[in-house]
């Protein structure tokens, strides 16, 4: 990977760019990190070629194909622009060499290393083949090792099944040896095509050297079109499986399920990825770009020379930002927290890696573990160790942190509900955020922003921020509304205030405002029902959508829309505020108004309480999938379930509604008091009431 040069941009949409992993004619990939801290391989049209209408059209193609298809075998589109600007598509980020730079670095594979090879990439095939599209382009630079095993990637020519061919007769549409004659020749092409390169991919992967060969590009294209493949350095026992991908006629050739079915791999072929040569320089690549990202994440006082390091043998560079910055640490007792070690940390930037929490089993009531509809036992609690003032708890990596009856805010462990540390100086109802699973986020009785290792209570930076109450975080900054009712960006890698915004809502109700901050917005609902979208770059006023609702509003995000309850369950494009389709709310029997509560968006999937029923919707039309059982709390899926609180009853009602169906699987009826909270994470759901908290197991 190289540095980023003059001409380079910083940031594509949410990612920030730390390096160029490589380019070609067309464009350039970078090394990019969302605001989660997640790496992403993000691909960009060249300048001078964006407004070229064919180019651009085959930018688009690539975006739509690669998000068609969602076998574990591809790697995972996470975003894509496709409109205006600079045509971008982010793809996961996969840490291991692909098959050619395997190959040159270790040799030819042997005979079981290539049958796991065979079966990964042919189920890979059959899946894409599944979703409708042909690759087009198979060949040993588009698959990546991973620890998991290998990946297909680049769709940048990849077509439907019943598309026509790209090219014409003459043209290279792939790299010379791998294309099938069929595609030599301009003709149109079907899944068959694919096989034809995954043979020889695997001739090269079984002996290091190609199955067509010459001096020159046309002589290749007719020994693929009229030659014979050179199977001279593969294995005999390998031969006769591989010669049937590479036969002239497409329809002679094998589909992938009987190519999985014939190269059968002996058992354990697949821990070839985890163990080995191979599999320590996959395991380093994946510690390089963990140490690249995680030094972009937190940088620290080092030269930008020293910060650039090769990833392994692809000749990879990463890159750390640099810069001591504003730096300010705070080390009076009374303000750091009581953590398990007790020392805290002489390095206010550096922090470790975020911690996963051990999850617990689901219930099967095929086992006798619960009976379907009655109330399970908690994994623990009741704890009676809630403050008065405490907003929902919050899962983060192996703790769940909540307001502390004895003071402050408390972090408890997911798994046992011990008391891990407590910060006494924090103020519960200024509320508490996750900073990418790395860092808990608090505000003090001064205004002062504090951030804490979640697993142990280690105070870490503070940032004079004279806040209020903590709107939301992303992968730059946490954002705070101020005790003069501002909004103002805190720096999360420098602790630096980046700007402070007057806004035209009102943040200095009794009930503080929500917010969420994705894709270069933030989005506040205030006590009032008003919503405002800024720019996280500057705090500037991009949308406004004045009275959503008659009360405080919790706002929902995925991929680019944002969720909102209230007069409307309305579906909102995140960017510009442009409405995408809205269900209005009702009145019950008596006429009285029952706005739309607690949209809660999931990949593919969108929940809200309307009128006391939890609803699963469509997110793309906002058209009912289920209406079932009752609640007008948040909902938070995890397990097969998603659970909700329904306040109505005598006491709080805890209901854990089959994802699919919405029936009523489990119901926790325990609890007291006019306050509750409800979050999940590690396959446990926690609810507090008034007094207690409560881990319930999951199903």
């Amino acid at each position: 990977m190289k540095p980023l040069s003059t001409g380079d941009p910083i940031r594509l949409g949410p990612y920030r760019l730390l390096g160029v992993l490589g380019e070609g004619g067309m464009g350039k990939v970078y090394l990019g990190q969302d605001r989660t801290g997640r790496p992403a391989a993000v691909k960009v049209l060249r300048p001078e070629l964006a407004h070229d209408q064919h180019l651009a059209q085959r930018f688009v193609r690539e975006a739509e194909m690669a998000k068609a298809v969602t076998s574990r075998g591809v790697a995972r589109v996470l975003g894509a622009q496709t409109e205006g600007g600079r045509p971008w598509i982010a793809t996961e980020f996969l840490a291991g060499p692909t098959l050619d730079e395997a190959v040159g670095a270790y040799g030819p594979m042997d005979g079981p290393t290539v049958r796991a090879l065979a079966d990964a990439l042919s189920r890979t095939l059959y899946d894409i083949h599944t979703a409708g599209l042909i690759h087009r382009d198979l060949k040993p630079p588009n698959i990546v090792l991973t620890s998991s095993g290998p990946r297909i990637i680049d769709f940048g020519i990849a077509r439907p099944q019943h598309g026509l061919t790209l090219t014409t007769t003459g043209q290279t549409p792939v790299t010379p040896g791998y294309g099938a004659p069929e595609q030599v020749l301009g003709r149109r092409v079907g899944p068959a095509a694919d096989v034809f390169s995954l043979g020889a991919v695997l001739v090269y992967a079984a002996s290091g050297r190609r199955a067509f060969d010459a001096a020159h590009v046309a002589a290749v294209q007719y020994e693929v079109v009229h030659g014979e493949p050179d199977l001279s350095q593969v294995p005999a026992e390998l031969r006769s499986l591989i010669t049937p991908c590479l036969a002239k006629d497409a329809d002679l050739r094998p589909a992938p399920g009987q190519i999985a079915a014939a190269f059968s791999p002996p058992k354990g072929a697949d821990r070839v990825w985890r163990s080995g040569p191979l599999a320590a320089g996959i395991k380093t690549r994946e510690t390089d770009v963990q140490r690249a990202t995680t030094m972009a994440d937190g940088p620290r006082p080092v030269s930008r020379r020293r910060a650039l390091t090769a990833l392994a043998a692809g000749g990879t560079v990463l890159v750390a930002g640099g810069g001591a910055g504003a730096w300010w640490w705070l080390r009076d007792s009374s303000e750091a927290g009581t953590g398990t070690d007790g020392k805290g940390a002489s390095d206010p930037f550096g922090i470790p890696p975020a911690v996963q929490a051990e999850e617990a089993e689901p219930l099967d009531p095929d086992k006798g573990k619960y009976i379907v509809g009655e109330a399970p036992k908690p994994l623990w609690g009741p704890l009676p160790v809630v403050a008065a003032d405490t907003p929902a708890p919050l899962p983060v990596g192996d703790v769940v942190v909540i307001g502390a009856k004895a003071g402050g805010v408390a972090a408890f462990d997911m798994a046992t509900g011990k008391q891990r540390w407590r910060a006494p100086a924090a103020v519960p109802s200024g509320r508490y955020l996750s900073l990418s699973d790395r860092l808990v986020a608090l505000v003090d009785a001064k205004g002062t922003l504090r951030t804490y290792v979640p697993s142990t209570g280690a105070p870490k930076w503070t940032a004079r921020a004279d806040a209020r109450t903590l709107l939301a975080e992303d992968g730059e900054a946490v954002y705070v509304a101020t005790r003069d009712g501002r909004l103002r960006s805190v720096g999360r890698s420098d602790a630096k205030i980046r700007w402070t915004a007057p806004v035209t809502v009102n943040l200095r109700t009794k009930v503080h405002p929500l917010g969420i901050a994705a894709a270069g917005r933030l989005v506040l609902c205030t006590a009032e029902g008003d919503v405002l979208a800024v720019d996280t770059t500057d705090g500037s006023k991009v949308w406004d959508r004045p009275e959503q609702s008659d009360e405080v509003l919790r706002p929902a995000h995925q991929d680019g829309v944002v969720y909102l309850g209230g007069r409307t369950l309305a579906a909102l494009d995140i960017g510009d505020g442009k409405e995408r389709w809205s269900v209005p709310a009702g009145e019950d029997y008596l006429g009285n108004p029952q706005p739309w509560r607690s949209p809660t968006a999931y990949p593919g999937m969108l929940f809200a309480a309307h009128d006391n029923w939890p609803k699963r919707l469509d997110p793309r039309t906002g058209k009912d999938v289920w209406r079932m059982g009752s609640g007008n709390g948040p909902l938070r899926a995890q397990g097969s379930g998603v659970w909700t609180v329904d306040t109505d009853e005598l006491s709080p009602q805890v209901s854990g509604l089959d994802l699919t169906t919405g029936y009523p699987r489990m119901v926790y009826r325990e609890g007291e008091g006019s306050r509750w909270g409800l979050a999940a994470g590690g396959n446990r759901v926690f609810f507090h009431d008034s007094h207690s908290l409560t881990a319930l197991p999951v199903f």
